[in-house]
């Protein structure tokens, strides 16, 4: 039997007992009583360090006489009441199977680098500063890039075109800078710190976009309501909004992921918690989205963008201090090393044995003996038929034989994983183009609705860029629909569980965000008609069309995000055969 590890804490005498043997041995050697089993000290613990135990070695009891003596006996008469449970009884709650209910088995420590312990870390107990730091963060972004293009046309000076392209490009910028923030967590830092560093950039490119709005010197000089910003107050602007992009790029694809570390999948009970926090996960970024395009954005047309701009900066401010409150509660999983290396050794270990031929036995191509990869914190990939060149990388030559190369020699899990990056490809484009659907919400939607007419009564305006709160409520109202209603429809019809299958819930997302376009641009036509026969070309006067006709376009691509973004989230976690 093989305990595992163990830590000097745990180094309490106990007993062993040997199944079906009917005797009990203590941990130790000697008397003739224990001819039968041949041991090996178990308690070969320093002081403060964490040391394996060594192997049990159980032999079948050798025949001794025929008349045990009174002392087995008696432990014979022990051992069949004890027998009852049948595992080795351990002071430190180790069991017959090796592991220890008081740590974590999914290879987690804690922020000292010890294992985690299961009843101190993780699990719901950690997530409250997780969530409340991501509906924080995401209220900070939400409520500076929303009304962002108005802030680039009115402060800036710049022209529709101008600012849209510029605003398209600074998000793009968020969304790419994604890779760097996960490329750093797991090849160097982790999840933990990757996460604490670029939140500390992103609230200095709050502060400084707050400065060029509030601090004379930054803030552009303007005149009868048309500002003059110069060279260099722009070029602070800039430098601000790509700080904010490297640090919500850099925090976006951890802070989910560091959500699932607090819950070891091998316990049934956190498995189950587990896809709980992710509904409140989702909850939170809604509950930020809400506050940040109506109550930020009334600030920032109203108020001023000095204070549109400060209260994102501190709440951004929170979300850090709340994220470090839960440092000692967190379960951190060890970086894995550069996902981008191992790519790049798959490709270049096949080319290097292009003439290589694949056997067909696939037991013959090269892995890790043990029962985990050789990757940490990964587990082993199944070998799959598709994309044979790259299963080169994994032919074990004679040259590989005498020394293994890592630019030479591949292990099947490095090759499949290249596999499944090769096939998420189609899913990753499609994506691309409904990213261009959605960015139209914060650029081209918001001005077109600064040209409507956004009264609600007497007294109160709507500002343009509050239409978004119907992308968020449309997918708070479609989430429910679709699962209860259209997924029980389509399953009686397809016989498949989800309903529909991964591409075809894609299809039907990219489907609606082509309806919600084109909502928008006859929307458009039906503008320019009344400007044109108003004669409204000059006119700082409304178009006399309602802003809420732009529900239509906004609802639409709520209800094309939960086909087509979520589905994108679930096939980016699975894994896929070639068409």
């Amino acid at each position: 039997f093989t305990l595992g590890r163990t830590r000097a804490a745990d180094c309490i005498p106990f007993r062993i007992l040997t199944p079906g043997s009917g005797q009990v041995f203590p941990p130790s050697h000697g008397g003739g009583d224990f001819l039968g089993l041949e041991m090996v000290s178990v308690l070969g613990c320093l002081a403060g360090a964490e040391k394996p135990i060594p192997k049990l070695i159980h032999h079948p009891p050798l025949n001794l006489s025929s008349s045990p003596s009174p002392a087995v006996q008696e432990r014979g008469r022990v051992q069949r009441i004890l027998q009852l449970e049948n595992r080795f009884e351990c002071h430190s709650g180790r069991t017959m199977d090796g592991t220890d209910d008081s740590y974590t088995k999914d290879g987690t420590t804690d922020i000292h680098g010890k294992p985690a312990v299961r009843k101190d870390t993780g699990n719901w107990r950690a997530c409250p500063y997780i969530l409340v730091n991501e509906c924080c963060e995401r209220l900070a972004y939400y409520g500076m890039s929303t009304n962002l293009v108005n802030y680039m046309k009115d402060r800036l000076h710049q022209g529709n075109t101008t600012a849209s392209n510029n605003v398209t490009n600074w998000s793009g910028t968020c969304y790419i800078m994604t890779l760097l923030g996960a490329f750093v967590a797991d090849s160097y830092l982790g999840r933990y710190w990757t996460i604490a560093s670029f939140m500390t950039v992103y609230i200095i490119g709050l502060t400084l976009l707050t400065m060029t709005a509030s601090v004379k010197g930054l803030e552009p000089t303007c005149h009868d309501g048309v500002c003059d910003p110069t060279k260099a107050q722009t070029a602070v602007v800039f430098v601000a909004l790509y700080l904010v992009a490297l640090g919500t790029g850099g925090i976006k694809p951890c802070v989910s992921s560091f959500g699932a570390d607090q819950f070891d999948e091998s316990d049934e009970s956190e498995k189950k918690r587990k896809s709980s926090f992710f509904n409140w996960f989702y909850f939170s970024i809604n509950i930020g989205a809400l506050v940040a395009s109506s109550v930020l954005v009334w600030i920032q047309t109203n108020v001023g963008w000095g204070w549109g701009f400060g209260i994102p900066a501190v709440m951004m401010a929170i979300a850090v201090v709340t994220f470090l409150l839960g440092t000692a509660l967190y379960r951190h999983q060890k970086p894995g090393g550069s996902p981008i290396t191992r790519v790049a050794q798959v490709i270049i270990a096949s080319l290097r044995k292009a003439g290589a031929k694949v056997p067909d036995d696939e037991s013959l191509l090269y892995e890790v003996a043990e029962k985990g990869s050789a990757i940490h914190g990964s587990r082993k990939l199944e070998h799959t038929a598709e994309l044979k060149f790259l299963d080169k990388a994994a032919v074990v030559t004679q040259e590989d034989k005498n020394s293994v190369n890592s630019w030479r020699l591949c292990t099947v899990t490095q090759v499949e994983e290249l596999k499944s990056i090769v096939r998420l490809l189609p899913i990753l484009a499609s994506g691309v183009l409904f990213a261009t659907t959605y960015s139209q919400m914060g650029t081209m939607f918001v001005l077109q609705g600064n040209t409507l007419d956004p009264r609600m009564g007497p007294h109160f305006e709507i500002p343009a860029a509050s239409l978004s709160i119907f992308d968020t409520i449309s997918v708070i109202v479609w989430v429910p629909i679709y699962d209860r209603m259209i997924v029980p429809v389509a399953r009686r019809f397809t016989g498949r569980e989800r309903g529909f299958t991964q591409l075809t819930r894609m299809g039907i997302g990219l489907g609606i965000s082509i309806l919600a376009m084109l909502s928008a641009g006859i929307m458009e036509v039906v503008r320019l008609h009344v400007v044109a026969s108003h004669n409204l070309y000059d006119s700082e006067d409304y178009v006399p069309i309602s802003i809420f006709w732009q529900i239509l376009s906004t609802s639409l691509v709520g209800a094309a995000e939960i086909f087509t973004f979520i589905d994108n989230w679930s096939s980016s976690t699975t894994r896929h055969r070639m068409p």
